[in-house]
């Protein structure tokens, strides 16, 4: 007989929304600041804030992990899940801090496709957190997933095209290695965007 999906335990499914919607906000501010390049400084620091909020956050479920004799699922899922959603705002962190750290020029349009991009990827692991909470959600998940493995897809077909588009434009190899760099960060907060969605799709696999 298989025991009820959620324990008595709720305090994980609050903690992986609070994670996801920090995620979103770090995710919009970056939107913000290649598209509206002022306040540099500022944008930066709000987006380093959230980053410090998503580890936070991420203690906050290690310490209930610990603490938890029976978890709503796999243990190891419950650690992989908050540590993949934590590099995402963290990689969204490295960027922008990078563009401050560079004082590089205004963003072109390559840098606001992927910011872009990175939106969309977070957003999809936001509306998928609610739907951990219950069996009967779980099947809604495998098409976030879906979904998050082709925002993963058009951010590779991008990013290929800002490398190619970067040594092909310019002879400043200090501008080539900054921007190569930002673009290695916001590919990377993709690349986790879908390590999400693997994560999330054995979850629902082994529980639904």
């Amino acid at each position: 007989m298989k025991l009820p999906f959620i324990p008595r335990e709720e305090g994980f499914f609050d903690l992986f929304e609070d994670s996801a919607r920090n995620m979103v906000k770090a995710a919009h501010c970056l939107k913000e600041l290649v598209d509206n390049w002022q306040d540099v400084e500022q944008k930066v620091n709000e987006i380093s804030e959230l980053e410090h909020q998503g580890d936070t956050i991420t203690h906050k479920i290690a310490a209930q992990l610990h603490r938890t004799f029976v978890t709503p699922f796999d243990r190891e899922d419950i650690a992989a899940l908050s540590h993949t959603m934590d590099d995402v705002t963290d990689f969204i962190h490295a960027a922008s801090d990078a563009m401050l750290l560079y004082k590089v020029d205004p963003p072109g349009e390559r840098v606001k496709e992927l910011a872009g991009i990175i939106v969309q990827g977070a957003t999809e692991i936001e509306k998928a957190m609610p739907q951990l909470r219950h069996r009967r959600d779980l099947k809604h998940i495998l098409k976030r997933c879906v979904e998050l493995n082709r925002v993963e897809n058009m951010a590779d077909v991008v990013y290929r095209s800002a490398l190619a588009e970067l040594f092909s434009d310019t002879k400043d190899m200090a501008r080539v290695i900054q921007w190569r760099e930002i673009y290695a960060h916001m590919e990377s907060a993709t690349d986790r965007c879908e390590d999400v969605a693997n994560v999330l799709e054995g979850v629902a696999i082994k529980n639904a």
